[in-house]
């Protein structure tokens, strides 16, 4: 078990960590299972405030979006729960830019 220093500020989230992991520990969950549900829970919590967009999330998450993906298919993670749903209109029903591009000639 972690000792604290009597004049350090405690921090609940590692409070909390340290809780879990004694709780696990005591239940018996092995360190695979534990470090799999982790990662599990840490990037489908990314994925969901990122509405599913997995180049977003692997931004937010400090990797490469195809280890991402490797990782979401590795984890069996739906990513279509995440996404609300609503599909771009066709290009030709968007709204166009103000400017408009030069043809080739």
């Amino acid at each position: 078990m972690l000792t604290v220093n009597k004049n350090e500020k405690r921090d609940p989230v590692k409070d909390q960590l340290e809780a879990l992991v004694q709780q696990m520990y005591r239940s018996n969950i092995l360190y695979s299972e534990a470090v799999r549900e982790f990662k599990r829970r840490f990037i489908a919590t990314v994925l969901e405030e990122n509405k599913g967009n997995q180049c977003r999330a692997a931004r937010q998450l400090g990797m490469h979006r195809n280890t991402l993906s490797r990782t979401v298919d590795e984890l069996k993670i739906d990513v279509r729960q995440f996404r609300d749903g609503g599909k771009r209109p066709p290009r030709s029903t968007r709204p166009q830019p103000a400017f408009e591009k030069k043809l080739a000639r």
